[in-house]
């Protein structure tokens, strides 16, 4: 089991790997440093190797999926995670374990919009992406999240042991911030200093499609997290809708005795079933997310227990060598 593993997915990233790795080794010299190549084309993971990383391999495209395997293969105390195209510095690293080893933090942020994201960054539509996302889930999760999108965190082992990966690509960091919110885990905020990707790096973020996936997690996770809320929402607008089919045949009715609209009538009872079924399917929805909440707790208490015989296993592996 590593003190500290840093974790860094990498596409295509022969440029600016090295100094990555480099760094890292430089800043955190107790860290073992894990670099996941996904399918570069670059020769990539050569340079990695010869940097003094660990080199791994996910075949399955997407950051996701890279992540996925990296939570799965890897024990650790503590996880740095960041990207390999040297936009984040590793001089943040050692304050931001200590969040996690010594605080107890379960989740490190590392918070390039309160610095200098929007002058570094040269693409507009990312920062109006980054400020309509954050506000987002700001507002969904009442909230105090300075930076969902960024790359550079950092996570305790009954995080990475716990947090089901559903996301394939680049939506996965929204993904991660709205599990730590929704279950209630210790996250703090950790100003960065960003800086743009060096001259012949591109980014294999999409501005357009990657920013609509990532709304649609939001909307996905908002529906699965916040059943009831997400649901009552839902009921509202069937209400208003069924309430304006409604109103010009009661004022028929009113005037005339009659319902010649019939079939207006019948399109508002629609709306109006809808409008029950979505909010008693919420409440139901509800109770299943609290006992899964529930079922949560426990596991996190397994997975200390889990940490703490990991850690006296290395205690005696230790002792024995010596």
């Amino acid at each position: 089991m590593d003190k500290i593993a840093v974790l860094i997915p990498c596409y295509n990233e022969a440029k600016t790997i090295k100094k990555v790795v480099e760094d890292f080794k430089r800043e955190l010299p107790e860290a073992t440093i894990y670099v996941y190549d996904n399918n570069s084309k670059d020769g990539t993971d050569k340079i990695a190797k010869e940097a003094g990383a660990i080199v791994r391999y996910e075949k399955k495209q997407g950051k996701g999926n890279v992540i996925r395997s990296m939570f799965r293969e890897i024990d650790a105390e503590c996880y740095i995670i960041t990207d390999g195209d040297d936009t984040y510095p590793a001089e943040d690293a050692k304050k931001m374990c200590q969040s996690i080893l010594e605080n107890g933090a379960d989740m490190v942020i590392g918070d390039r919009l309160s610095s200098t994201y929007f002058k570094e960054n040269k693409r507009p539509f990312h920062n109006i992406g980054n400020v309509v996302v954050k506000g987002l889930i700001n507002l969904i999760y009442k909230s105090d999240i300075r930076d969902v999108m960024t790359g550079y965190r950092a996570f305790s082992y009954r995080f990475v042991k716990t947090f089901p990966v559903l996301s394939k690509g680049f939506e996965i960091e929204t993904e991660m911030t709205i599990h730590a919110l929704d279950k209630n885990l210790n996250i703090e905020n950790h100003i960065i200093e960003y800086r743009d990707r060096p001259e012949g790096s591109s980014s294999k973020l999409n501005t357009y499609t990657d920013g609509a996936r990532v709304i649609k997690t939001i909307i996905t996770l908002y529906k699965n997290y916040r059943p009831l809320s997400f649901f009552l929402w839902l009921s509202l607008i069937f209400a208003i809708i069924g309430t304006g089919f409604l109103i010009p045949v009661l004022v028929d009715y009113i005037n005339t005795g009659l319902v010649p609209k019939m079939p207006t009538f019948l399109a508002s009872i629609f709306f109006y079933i809808c409008m029950v079924q979505s909010f008693f399917g919420g409440l139901i929805l509800q109770t299943v997310i609290e006992k899964s909440k529930q079922s949560f707790e426990l596991k996190l208490n397994e997975y200390e227990d889990k940490l703490k015989e990991l850690k006296k296993k290395e205690e005696k592996k230790n002792n024995k060598e010596q």
